[in-house]
Order: C-alpha cells, then sequence, then structure tokens
C-alpha cells in the first residue's frame, strides 16, 4: 500500500568525516532543527534511513494550528506559526502554506464550554479566536446539515501540504551547507570520556560533537540501545484523500466522526476525527505504566487490535553490533495498511454534513504511524547522562505545524542560545523524575 507522493530529495553522495551536528532523521522536526542549525553556522549532516519525509511527516492532514492545542504546546505553537509565515520565502520553495483558518465543532453543550474555556490560552497572544453560535456556523456553512451548539473558529490558523514541507526544508538547509544523506541509517553513537564523539552510520563514521534523535516512530528503539528511557508507541491514523472538488470548505474542519482539509490541488485530505488503532505489540506491555493514564483519559477512541505486529516487532532487535547491519536498514519506511472501514466511515459522517461532498471520489488512502508519548506532548530535550545527545521527538500527531518550532527550540538546546520558549515541559528526564504525567488536552 503505497503512501503520498513525495516531493523528491537527493541525498549527497559523500559522507562527511566531520561535523558539528548530525541530526538522525529527515521527517518535519530533523530538517527543521538542520536548517536552524546550518543557518547558525554550524556543520550539519542529516541523516534518513529512508527518504526524506517518508513516514509520518509526508501522511499527516497538514494541520497547522494553534486551536486546541495542549496548553504546554501553546507557546511554542505561537513561535511555529511566526516562522510557517516566512518559510517559502526562507526555503525558497512551496510548502503550500495558507491562513484559511480552522474550525472545532461543539455538539454539546460540553464541547461547546470546554472549547469556550481553552480560548483562554491564548491570552497574551495576538492570535484571533472565537465561539461560533450554531446559528453562526449554519450561516456559514449554509448546504451544512449539522445540528450544532457551535463551534471554536481560529480564523488566523492555517494548512500546509505535508508532500512538500520536509522536502523543501531540507533542501534549504542543503542550500545553507547541510549534508543531506538518505538510504544513510545511523546504527549508534560513539563516545568518548562519556560524551558524543561521532556516531557510526551504514556508509561509515562521521566525527560529530552533537547528535540529535529526531528519530519519529523509530526514536524509542534507537534510544534504548543506550539504556534511555523512553517511552512512547506507535499509533495508527487512516487517511484519504479525494479528487479535487468545487463548492466544499474553505477551512480545515474537526467533528466527531470527521476531520478534513482543503489540499493546495483542490481535493481534500478526510480523516476520522477521533479513531485510531494500536496494535498490541511488546512494547505495550513494557510501557503500560507510563501509559496508564493516557488510557485511561482516551481509551473510547484507541481501537486496540492482536494480531501479527506483534510477532513483526517481537522479531526485531534491541542491541547489535556497530559493524552489522541495524534494523533500520531492514525497514526503510513505514507504511502500514489503512483502516478502510475507518476512512470510509469518516467520508460517510463528512458526506451526511456537508452534501457536496457526496460528488468527492476517492483518489488515495494511506496510513501514518504517529509517535505517541503518554502525555501527548514531545521530547525536546538533552540527555544529561551522555553530553552532547538530544532527542526531538514523541509529538504525538501534532508534530506536522509545530515542527518549525520545533526545529527552532531544539537548535537553541543544542548550541545554548536563550531558548524560543520554555522548553522544561518538553525535558527527557519528566519520565523518570518522579513528575506526575498528565494528559491535559483530549483534542
Amino acid at each position: 500500500m503505497p503512501g503520498p507522493y513525495v516531493v523528491p530529495v537527493h541525498g549527497d553522495a559523500d559522507l562527511p568525516k566531520e561535523v558539528d551536528v548530525v541530526v538522525i532523521g529527515g521527517g518535519i522536526i530533523g530538517t527543521s532543527t538542520a536548517l536552524e542549525l546550518s543557518e547558525r553556522g554550524l556543520r550539519v549532516a542529516l541523516c534518513e534511513k529512508g527518504g526524506i519525509a517518508q513516514e509520518q511527516s509526508s501522511r499527516n492532514w497538514g494541520w497547522v494550528r494553534i486551536a486546541c492545542r495542549d496548553p504546554r504546546e501553546v507557546p511554542l505553537m505561537a513561535a511555529s506559526l511566526r516562522i510557517w509565515d516566512t518559510l517559502d520565502e526562507r526555503t525558497g520553495r512551496d510548502t503550500g502554506f495558507k491562513r484559511a483558518g480552522i474550525i472545532f465543532t461543539s455538539s454539546t453543550e460540553r464541547e461547546f464550554a470546554d472549547h469556550s474555556s481553552w480560548i483562554r490560552n491564548l491570552d497574551g497572544y495576538d492570535i484571533e479566536a472565537r465561539m461560533l453560535t450554531g446559528a453562526e456556523f449554519r450561516e456559514m456553512y449554509p448546504g451544512t446539515t449539522m445540528n450544532l451548539k457551535g463551534a471554536l473558529y481560529t480564523p488566523t490558523d492555517a494548512r500546509a501540504e505535508p508532500q512538500k514541507a520536509a522536502p523543501a526544508i531540507a533542501e534549504a538547509a542543503r542550500a545553507n551547507g547541510a549534508a543531506i544523506l538518505t538510504e544513510c541509517a545511523v546504527r549508534g553513537i560513539e563516545t568518548a570520556a562519556g560524551a558524543v564523539s561521532g556516531v557510526v552510520t551504514e556508509r561509515g563514521a562521521i566525527a560529530c560533537k552533537a547528535v540529535v534523535l529526531a528519530g519519529g516512530a523509530w526514536s524509542s528503539l534507537f534510544a534504548g540501545t543506550l539504556g534511555i528511557h523512553l517511552p512512547q508507541l506507535k499509533v495508527l491514523n487512516s487517511v484519504l484523500r479525494t479528487t479535487p472538488l468545487d463548492g466544499a470548505p474553505e477551512q480545515t474542519m474537526w467533528a466527531s466522526g470527521f476531520a478534513f482539509r482543503k489540499r493546495q490541488d483542490g481535493g481534500y485530505t478526510v480523516a476520522s476525527g477521533h479513531e485510531n488503532i494500536v496494535d498490541i505489540v511488546p512494547k505495550s506491555f513494557r510501557f503500560a505504566f507510563d501509559f496508564l493514564p493516557a488510557l485511561k483519559m482516551q481509551w473510547r477512541s484507541l481501537k486496540f487490535r492482536a494480531g501479527w505486529r506483534f510477532f513483526d516487532e517481537a522479531r526485531i532487535a534491541s542491541r547489535w553490533a556497530l559493524d552489522e547491519p541495524s534494523p533500520f536498514e531492514y525497514c526503510r519506511v513505514l507504511d502500514p495498511v489503512p483502516s478502510r472501514k475507518m476512512s470510509d466511515n469518516a467520508l460517510s459522517s463528512l458526506r451526511r454534513a456537508f452534501p457536496v461532498f457526496e460528488r468527492a471520489q476517492v483518489a488515495q488512502r494511506w496510513g501514518g504511524l504517529m509517535d505517541v508519548t503518554p502525555d501527548a506532548i514531545p521530547v525536546i530535550s538533552a540527555v544529561d547522562r551522555i553530553p552532547g545527545f538530544h532527542i526531538a521527538t514523541g509529538f504525538s500527531g501534532h508534530g506536522f505545524g509545530i515542527g518549525p518550532g520545533a526545529g527552532r527550540l531544539m537548535a537553541d538546546i543544542v548550541t545554548g542560545a536563550t531558548p524560543v520558549v520554555d522548553p522544561r515541559d518538553f525535558r527527557l528526564s519528566r519520565f523518570t523524575d518522579g513528575s506526575k504525567i498528565e494528559l491535559i488536552s483530549g483534542f
């Protein structure tokens, strides 16, 4: 089941012998970090086991939103929106970014109250957000059949094209001197006196003083080889895209039965607004205690599945020698089979709510594996016990929009610059220092 077409980025032929920073992972987080570091004059090598943005960074919904973010992510997302505004000019390429607004529907009084109270998280930011009444929503969308209490509307929220954004950022990083190395898996790191001294890739060694692990759903496996506790599980989201459709809503929208975004080609990306699949795998048991708070809040929206995925992951080695192939070389791209039922249900719900979508034809389906943490916010952090090693992962399905801001924050941490936002909430040590792990937002 092939994933979406991604703008191709051809990797460099030559492996640098030495750089200042190696970034592991060519998704939106890794490429954004590489761009930020290279623009600051550092020598950077980005190593990607497959192709740029071939996994979740090209398979997500393409939302660039501050609406309904976990309050701990709001400052970083506000910074990210400012970066997105300049990204096309900065990279010299089209990312499909457009501020077209996002709507979160409220079908009950409780949802309306929750959305209304969420707006307080934007106090102090110059970001417009307001509640629409049910009548205002119907006036805005005269063709809808939805009978709502109202909706949260953020007119300056945005959208972009996942198949274009990370490739554009990677090419800009290369233009600033970064080496972009595709099909170049990092097998592990080397240390001297306990600190990072380099990495070993399948193509050879690169000396460096700092490493950023931005490996998405692969990060926990890599971190585990270093004895780092990084609780992270994979969650499958199923997506479809339609052929171009005239007369459908311009704004991106979330509802309990569906979510959609207008695409640059005039079609729509459609998915379930709340359903995801969690395969039961060995790490489900290893991290069960870590994820208990999340399960208590989100179990209704998670469809647990037992199957061959358990045995597939059980066969993956957890340790390997640096002179032998790693699991990253045996699986270049995670390309899961989507749930046709979930995406069909989402499209059916959308057609009932907006009959204009009866004319929409399904052009493609794909699945994506989100890298999820117990509190559904990312790790953007130095690893204290391995000086020079850093982690930027666990974005829990929220990574695309916040990616450019996360890259700036990670670059600040690596270089010791004043951080763009307070990174405390994103520290890795929160999972081991006795902190209370809370899933604050259910959206």
